[in-house]
């Protein structure tokens, strides 16, 4: 009689302890204002940003003082919205790690029992019980699994640096569209002014009847149509550099002021190291790394329902106060496995591995693929532009001649005129070359995902500590 008041502390003491260990719950709710807020409070020179980089060695000074490529790039693995959800997936894959290392909890069962052919005038009749079933798992199925969930973790670790190169590439892509609009806009300003230039010396002309109204009629057209397109010029730089604030992951606002640097588009170079890139990219591509990564899992996951075919086992050790007589049990149970050896979950998974065996396959031969026409397109388009380059280059010694042949008045000024409007245009032809062939550049490094040049990547993808995240770790 008196051991019951101690074994109902004791299992008191038990839920107590239990309950004091368990994780709280702090709510985050999402607040649009406030989100906005703090999207239009970005800013490139952000110190905890500087702060980031110059530990980690990827700046020497910050701000910089022209914002190149890579500090560009550095920026948007900062800011980018799709990083914090590569970065949120891969933190949902560790937490399986953790998940699959837990073992199976015992549990606990409370009975009371009554014997009711006990007279009230002696003991109690009252029997109280308690039982366990202790889980052991066998085979090695626990680190099976955790064998498994690290490999879904490192798939995933490898999509966020598939995610951070498509960031990269985006912003590449936009930085290219803003020096090309750029540059389009100054020839097409200076065009404007030459075919001002142009009307205005015809009209003299006219008025001295040396030329015909249908020749003024027709330089006007083409000035028109230079001031047309001089204006929608300066329409698409600035329609680029909203691009340029989207890639970055910041408001337009926060590239006021802010200093570009375009060499990486300024030249290119005539040899392309086919071979380096496609061992680099059938090496090292994440996603290629990724489908390994998944493969690997999906052995283990085979592995996992081979072992299942041994049953765990289950101790039951038992205690019960039968009317103040100790009464101790121990059993031991496990499943019979006589109507099924999990050979559907066997067959399922050694598919599953088959199938992951292909996708990897596949993938291989598609980068394979994609190799090889990006470095063909490449070739073409710096070829392309290596010949518009010496036309510009007979243009530019064409103008040269002709401005000596105006100083000496052996060409009237209509006809330096028309040289130079030719040098305008073979100065666009040269732009849309260069472009073209630094977006086939684009396309190569896409299919190696990495730089033709491997020492312009980075090292490291800076993450933003956001504030609730300080609250603790419990939620």
């Amino acid at each position: 009689m008196r051991s019951r008041p101690s074994f109902g502390a004791s299992v008191l003491v038990v839920i107590l302890s239990l309950a004091s260990s368990c994780v709280r719950y702090h709510a985050r709710p999402i607040e649009p204002a406030k989100a906005m807020e703090e999207f239009e409070a970005r800013r490139l020179e952000a110190r905890e940003l500087g702060d980031l980089l110059v530990r980690n060695g990827e700046v020497k000074e910050w701000p910089p003082a022209v914002w190149d490529l890579k500090a560009l790039t550095l920026a948007a693995l900062y800011y980018h919205p799709d990083m914090d959800v590569a970065r949120a997936q891969y933190g949902v894959a560790r937490g399986g790690i953790r998940t699959a290392g837990e073992r199976p909890n015992p549990t606990l069962g409370l009975l009371t029992g009554f014997n009711s052919t006990t007279p009230a005038s002696e003991i109690t009749p009252w029997i109280p019980e308690v039982s366990l079933d202790i889980p052991i798992e066998i085979a090695g199925k626990r680190g099976i699994r955790i064998a498994q969930a690290r490999k879904l973790a490192e798939a995933a670790r490898w999509d966020v640096l598939a995610t951070a190169w498509e960031v990269r590439s985006r912003l590449r892509g936009v930085l290219l569209e803003v020096w090309a609009a750029g540059e389009k806009a100054t020839l097409l300003s200076e065009q404007e002014r030459l075919q001002a230039e142009t009307v205005r010396l015809l009209e003299l002309q006219k008025d001295a009847g040396e030329v015909s109204v249908y020749d003024l009629t027709q330089a006007r057209v083409a000035f028109d149509n230079a001031r047309l397109a001089a204006v929608e010029g300066l329409r698409t730089r600035e329609e680029a550099m909203a691009h340029l604030a989207a890639a970055l992951g910041v408001p337009r606002r926060a590239l006021d002021g802010v200093r570009l640097s375009f060499d990486a588009f300024r030249a290119l170079s005539p040899e392309i190291p086919a071979g380096e890139v496609r061992r680099h990219a059938v090496l090292n591509r994440s996603d290629i790394l990724t489908a390994l990564a998944e493969y690997a899992a999906s052995e283990a996951a085979l592995r996992l329902e081979i072992a299942k075919q041994y049953p765990d086992l289950h101790l039951g050790p038992d205690y019960q106060l039968d009317q103040t007589d100790n009464k101790w049990t121990l059993g031991l149970t496990f499943e019979l496995p006589i109507f099924s050896r999990n050979r559907g979950p066997i067959a399922e998974a050694k598919a599953r591995r088959e199938e992951s065996a292909a996708r990897f396959r596949t993938l291989q031969a598609q980068v394979i693929g994609e190799l090889d026409a990006a470095v063909e397109d490449c070739r073409a388009a710096v070829l392309k532009a290596a010949a518009a380059e010496d036309l510009l280059a007979n243009l530019t010694a064409q103008e040269r001649a002709a401005r000596a042949q105006r100083e000496l008045g052996q060409i009237s000024g209509l006809e330096f005129l028309g040289v130079r409007l030719e040098l305008i245009a073979g100065a666009q032809a040269r732009l849309d070359a260069l472009v073209q062939a630094q977006e086939a550049v684009g396309r190569l490094e896409n299919a190696a995902q990495s730089p033709l040049d491997v020492k312009d990547w980075i090292t490291a993808t800076p993450r933003r500590q956001a504030g609730p995240a300080k609250e603790g770790k419990d939620d």
